[in-house]
C-alpha cells in the first residue's frame, strides 16, 4: 500500500471513529438528561455489580443497593455511582 493510501486509509478511519464517539457522547448526554428528569432510579435497578461481576437487580433503599456492604471498597463505588446516576446498567 502506498504512504498515500495508508494516509487515506488512516484519515478516513479516524473521521469515522470522530463521528462514532460524537454519536456515542450525544446519546450519553440525552440519557443523562432523561435521568436527571425522571430521576435515575425507581425501586429497582438493573446493575452490572463491580464487586460479584454480574448483573443483577437490586432493591433500592433511597440510592442504597440492598446489596450494599460497608467499608468494601467496590460496594462503596456502586453507592456513589448509583446516587449520582452515572452506574452502569443494563
Amino acid at each position: 500500500m502506498s504512504d498515500e493510501g495508508r494516509s487515506g486509509f488512516l484519515g478516513a478511519t479516524a473521521r469515522a471513529a470522530g463521528r462514532r464517539f460524537a454519536a456515542a457522547k450525544r446519546a450519553y448526554s440525552r440519557g443523562q438528561e432523561r435521568a436527571d428528569a425522571e430521576g435515575p432510579y425507581d425501586e429497582h435497578a438493573k446493575i452490572v455489580c463491580r464487586r460479584h461481576a454480574q448483573k443483577r437487580t437490586v432493591m433500592l433503599d433511597g440510592y442504597v443497593p440492598d446489596c450494599f456492604e460497608a467499608g468494601h471498597p467496590d460496594c462503596e463505588g456502586c453507592l456513589e455511582d448509583v446516587r449520582e446516576g452515572t452506574v452502569e446498567t443494563w
